[in-house]
């Protein structure tokens, strides 16, 4: 009687340890395979992105196209045209930036609304400002009064994230690219859903410093997947190695 109880309870342990195996199998199968779909998803992003940056710069769409612009077929387009600044600046604090290696230090994105010939409305991230220079007097410029020729990316804005501080809107620092966020504070009508990271011309003062989008994007996705891979391999030889103990004790009693 003890020795058939026994067994029941080995064979239910093997059965229960054998669904608990296979489920972990499952989940670390899976998320190899996941982080390969990723890296496929992110080089063809690369591709994308690098193509469109390199690109001569094109003239921007027009008015009546930008609310229908697609960001999927339209992020990071380089383009040009022609605006006139209007008053009044918001800051997004940065640390540094993966698309601008030049940029490294802490400081602050300068936005501001640009007007073109046809009456149309965007923000224009003009560049960076280091935080010591945050002040219009502390870079001795002044937004630009006259028509500028723009070069820049298209961009889409940022939703503020779960870990994002909260904008300070008094001090006028924000925390996203958050454009409605930005307007509401300043009382802008933008016409535009995206805005554009300027390329050139910088200023005669030198800030904001525009410049250019380079792709940096991390791809580590196969090392992540070989990791996931990695340790599904180490599972299967754990549970063969306790299966094939647990079985040589059965066949030894």
């Amino acid at each position: 009687m003890t020795a058939a109880k026994d067994t029941g309870v080995g064979v239910r342990g093997v059965v229960t340890a054998s669904i608990a195996a296979a489920l972990g199998l499952a989940l670390l199968l899976g998320l190899g395979t996941w982080q390969l779909q990723r890296k496929a998803w992110k080089e063809t992003l690369i591709a994308t992105v690098t193509a469109r940056i390199t690109q001569p710069p094109q003239p921007l769409l027009p008015r009546a196209q930008w609310p229908t612009a697609s960001e999927s077929e339209r992020e990071y387009a380089h383009v040009r045209f022609t605006g006139t600044f209007l008053p009044g600046e918001a800051f997004v604090y940065t640390a540094g930036s993966s698309l601008r290696p030049d940029v490294t230090d802490q400081g602050y994105w300068v936005f501001a609304p640009a007007r073109l010939a046809d009456g149309g409305v965007l923000l224009v991230n003009r560049g960076f400002v280091p935080t010591p220079r945050k002040d219009s007097a502390a870079r001795a410029q002044v937004t630009p009064g006259g028509p500028v020729d723009i070069v820049g990316y298209m961009r889409w804005p940022e939703a503020h994230g779960l870990f994002a501080p909260t904008d300070d809107v008094k001090a006028n620092l924000f925390f996203t690219r958050d454009l409605n966020a930005m307007s509401a504070a300043h009382g802008w009508k933008l016409d535009a859903p995206f805005y554009i990271d300027q390329e050139a011309p910088p200023p005669p003062g030198g800030l904001p410093k525009p410049g250019k989008i380079e792709v940096n994007l991390p791809n580590n996705h196969w090392q992540y997947a070989l990791t996931w891979y990695g340790l599904a391999l180490a599972l299967i030889g754990v549970y063969t190695v306790w299966l094939t103990g647990r079985l040589r004790r059965r066949t030894e009693r």
